[in-house]
């Protein structure tokens, strides 16, 4: 997914100020330089949950993010048909299943499906813009972290490992 990059309260800025939260200044589309990507992971009838504020989404940042939390022999990718995702079955060692945009294009073999991220997407980018009415950039991983507290905080586990992972840590489900 992707966030509109933002410099909430920042005194300086290096360009002039959106007004209620105006258009992009140049570059069409998503390719834009003021779109921040995240890569989101959801395994499907659990609370885990992996999420990322990328640089860029290549398939080597893609790859690196994903490595540690992917298990081969476990794990089926279901994504959708960016780039950045082409061999990532090779790179990972698990099998993938691609999803394309189109009426009968949500659910593969009845069973994979991408709408666990899809949803999340959706809570995730309604709590940043709606609730919290934006956050700046540079905090960013910080409130993943405290969406991914959230889903959470049903589950059992401990406090401690609950604020660690919420700090980036990642040592909840692993």
């Amino acid at each position: 997914m992707y966030l509109r990059e933002s410099h909430k309260g920042s005194q300086s800025l290096e360009r002039p100020p959106r007004r209620r939260g105006g258009g992009s200044t140049g570059r069409r589309g998503r390719l834009s330089d003021e779109w921040v990507p995240i890569l989101v992971g959801r395994a499907r009838s659990q609370p885990f949950i992996v999420d990322r504020v990328l640089p860029r989404v290549t398939h080597n940042e893609v790859a690196s993010t994903l490595k540690s939390v992917i298990k081969p022999g476990e794990t089926v990718l279901c994504t959708d048909t960016h780039s950045a995702f082409i061999n990532l079955e090779k790179t990972l060692n698990v099998p993938a299943k691609r999803f394309v945009a189109s009426r009968d294009g949500h659910v593969r073999d009845k069973i994979y499906h991408v709408q666990s991220v899809n949803h999340y997407h959706e809570r995730l980018s309604s709590w940043i813009c709606r609730r919290l009415r934006g956050v700046a950039t540079k905090y960013l991983p910080y409130y993943l972290g405290w969406m991914r507290l959230m889903s959470w905080k049903n589950i059992g586990d401990s406090a401690a490992d609950i604020v660690r992972s919420a700090l980036g840590r990642q040592v909840v489900n692993l």
